[in-house]
């Protein structure tokens, strides 16, 4: 059992390292850079209290099932961070490369991650067209996280199932 974790670990650094080892290059350091903002709390927040305020019907109804997935989807992130303080990977890999004063707090799960995924699934749910814009932007943040080395890719993965757990349930008991 020790040695197929083991080995899934390493297969996860090497796809970690592979990601992060494009982080000198200009235009993708800028985009994830970006990027990445739009999981953050500040961003997340903001644009979902400006759809409650500014959209009606179900667009509202979808804005307010995103922000009771947002707030909800986080007391399991900070429970999880507790429970499996897992280090971040700039710690862990001498190789990795990461901006100046980065995050310092556990690194499963990916806060960022679960936060857009438990914003943008309820408007798939309403409507499903959004996909194509939708989805490339919930994996961009989270790709953003493992390409500036913060976090593992099962830190996102799993951000992502919470999220989009979270946003699905929130949408089917709010809508």
């Amino acid at each position: 059992m020790m040695r197929k974790i083991q080995s899934l670990y390493q297969f996860e650094c090497r796809v970690f390292l592979e990601i992060n080892s494009h982080f000198d290059k200009r235009i993708m350091n800028l985009f994830f850079r970006t990027i990445t903002q739009i999981g953050g709390a500040l961003f997340i927040s903001a644009t979902t209290l400006l759809l409650i305020l500014f959209t009606s019907n179900q667009t509202r109804l979808t804005a307010i099932s995103s922000a009771a997935a947002l707030a909800l989807s986080h007391i399991p992130v900070q429970l999880a961070k507790k429970l499996f303080p897992r280090k971040r990977p700039y710690l862990q890999i001498e190789t990795t490369k990461i901006l100046p004063n980065p995050l310092k707090d556990h690194s499963f799960p990916s806060g960022h991650t679960t936060a857009v995924f438990s914003v943008i699934v309820p408007f798939l749910l309403q409507t499903p067209s959004l996909a194509a814009v939708l989805i490339p932007l919930g994996l961009s943040v989270g790709i953003s996280r493992i390409y500036l080395g913060l976090h593992y890719p099962s830190d996102v993965i799993a951000g992502g199932i919470l999220g989009g757990s979270f946003g699905s349930l929130c949408f089917y008991f709010l809508s």
